[in-house]
């Protein structure tokens, strides 16, 4: 199974750059994993929140293939523990899921396509996190669960 993260703008910060670039190598390990980032919209201060969502739902979509399991991650999705997480990850791979791509949408979330598009919300918390912080977060989250799959001693209970 190959794992995509799809990503509206990009992550100014050098420090959280390394720790990301840290935690994919990691992965590396375990499963074929990328990181795709659509640019921010130019004149965005000029549309509305819904036009914003509407053009930047359009630049993820186009970012899809045919068979993508696609999963949002978003504040209102279900929330797991880690355990339950790897448990997510092992059931998208025992169903032979080829891609699955996870996206983090704009500064105002997914436009209605998106949401219809996609086949599950995840929550990594119910507070809300720079988009650059939801990157570090996921990519770590998605490296313990797989340390967790193949009980390694990263997760502790």
């Amino acid at each position: 199974m190959n794992i995509k993260l799809l990503a509206i703008g990009k992550t100014d910060s050098k420090t959280l750059q390394s720790l990301i670039g840290e935690y994919e190598k990691r992965l590396g390990h375990y499963v074929r994993y990328s990181v795709e980032q659509i640019p921010d919209l130019k004149n965005a201060a000029k549309m509305s929140e819904a036009q914003q969502k509407v053009k930047e739902g359009e630049l993820l979509l186009k970012k899809l293939q045919a068979g993508d399991t696609l999963l949002l991650l978003d504040e209102n999705g279900k929330a797991y523990h880690s355990v339950g997480f790897s448990d997510l990850l092992q059931k998208k791979m025992n169903a032979g899921t080829k891609q699955l791509v996870f996206a983090i949408g704009g500064p105002y979330g997914f436009s209605d396509a998106v949401y219809s598009k996609a086949q599950g919300k995840v929550s990594l918390s119910p507070m809300t996190f720079s988009h650059q912080m939801v990157r570090l977060f996921f990519t770590e989250q998605l490296y313990r669960a797989f340390t967790i799959l193949n009980n390694e001693p990263y997760h502790h209970q």
